[in-house]
């Protein structure tokens, strides 16, 4: 078995299906940047965290299902995987309907507490008031291509995310350009664009006929609250980028005005596409480790994990060297003034220098969550914020808004760090056992 070739046909469409899900913030702000300025720009990057919320939901639901589900399927329990699959179903509608009720009611209160004001706030409030009407669609959408990924198709899943992709830069080119409908345009192409990638993944289950299993007995809350346990991790490391985008977006506002916004939503909306690439080959990586710690083959577990560090960081120092040689023309892509753009291009490599450490500890934190160990993928995702947050108390007030934007490497260097040493001991307290032993410690799959 070509256990290489595997692992590039699982990873590479997986990791561009997260690339383009990436350019739907991206394509937004593209349209909207140019069609209105740095305002319409600022308020997309304030509003956008609250949007990447509910597809991090989504997200995290359907993959910690889909983990339950991979690993039932290498155990030999057909039966439990397909009521893994109809549980998760019913708990993306269920948090779909209360997300939608939920953001309609403080969609605007939690733009000012993201420090959103003036023209900021109307256009943000503006653009999220459509969005969350959409809130099924989303939900669903990115709750089900986890388990299409774990069902062996990877490519269908790319398919399934490039269809709405498309959509949503045909219909934000028609909405905002073509249509004079603005912020509202750009929220409506993103939620069509959404509605087009479940479709896909409907359409491939029917003729599939994958079907879930709805029965209910005694373990269906037990199981319901496996898959809830599981999406902590895999939630987190979906929305992890944009709680940072929440706390460097009103230290901006605090120290640098509405300029060091506009001038970090250009970088963020550049870096998110390099972030959702390094998720691609951790996510991806995610059904063969997670198949392989399902057969108790603990050995090739680790060896498909150690194959996405490497390739990890391959991409991320790819993606380096190309945005630092572009760097002085990026914020210009989204219709930046000249003063951003300008400032853009000089602070830049400081975010740059963060790639490298980002691709470590997602990779570290998806072969985590995918063998079951959701307390120490946990500590890595939700470590990062915290230790942002505490950076950004201290180095703003040393440095101005320079201290803002050093806080962000600072604190991925940290989780770097962490989750190598998590790693060794791992691999240190699995070397002092024999094979048999080791494997052992590993079972105890329900």
């Amino acid at each position: 078995m070509n256990h290489r070739k595997i692992f590039y046909q699982a990873v590479i469409p997986s990791m561009l299906a997260f690339a383009l899900s990436g350019i739907y913030s991206v394509a937004d702000g593209f349209f909207v940047g140019n069609s209105l300025g740095d305002n319409a720009l600022a308020a997309i990057n304030i509003a956008y965290p609250l949007t990447a919320f509910i597809q991090a939901a989504g997200t995290g639901i359907g993959m910690g299902g889909a983990v339950m589900f991979a690993i039932h399927n290498g155990s030999g329990d057909y039966s439990r995987s397909r009521k893994f699959f109809g549980i998760s179903l019913l708990l993306l509608a269920l948090s779909g309907f209360l997300f939608t009720l939920f953001f309609l009611g403080n969609g605007e209160r939690i733009l000012r507490m993201f420090g959103a004001e003036g023209d900021i706030l109307r256009l943000g409030a503006e653009y999220f008031r459509y969005i969350a009407f959409g809130t099924l669609f989303q939900v669903m959408a990115t709750g089900i291509v986890p388990f299409i990924r774990n069902m062996g198709s990877p490519v269908t899943a790319m398919f399934a995310m490039t269809g709405g992709f498309l959509t949503n830069i045909l219909l934000d080119y028609i909405l905002v350009w073509v249509l004079p409908y603005g912020m509202t345009g750009a929220a409506v192409a993103t939620v069509i664009g959404q509605a087009v990638t479940l479709a896909v993944c409907l359409i491939f289950l029917m003729r599939k006929r994958e079907l879930p299993s709805l029965s209910f007995d005694k373990e269906t809350l037990h199981m319901a609250g496996k898959v809830l346990f599981v999406a902590i991790s895999p939630f987190g490391l979906t929305f992890s980028p944009n709680i940072t985008l929440i706390l460097v977006n009103k230290s901006a506002v605090y120290y640098g005005g509405n300029t060091a916004v506009a001038c970090y939503a250009s970088i963020s909306y550049i870096s998110s596409v390099v972030l959702l690439l390094l998720q691609g080959v951790s996510d991806g990586s995610q059904p063969l480790i997670s198949l392989c710690y399902g057969k108790k083959e603990i050995r090739q577990a680790a060896s498909y994990r150690n194959m996405a560090y490497r390739f990890a960081l391959a991409v991320s120092a790819a993606c380096m060297l190309v945005i630092f040689f572009s760097r002085e023309h990026a914020a210009a892509l989204f219709g930046a003034s000249r003063e951003v753009t300008e400032n853009v291009g000089r602070i830049f490599p400081v975010f740059i220098a963060g790639y490298l450490f980002v691709g470590i500890s997602r990779i570290t934190t998806s072969y985590f969550y995918a063998t079951e160990k959701n307390r120490l993928a946990s500590i890595l995702i939700y470590g990062e914020p915290l230790c942002l947050l505490l950076f950004l108390t201290v180095f703003p007030r040393l440095w101005g808004i320079e201290g803002t934007w050093l806080a962000i490497p600072l604190s991925q260097i940290c989780m770097m760090l962490l989750s190598l040493l998590f790693i060794r001991n791992q691999n240190r307290g699995t070397g002092k056992k024999t094979e048999e032993t080791a494997e052992g410690s590993y079972a105890g799959i329900s």
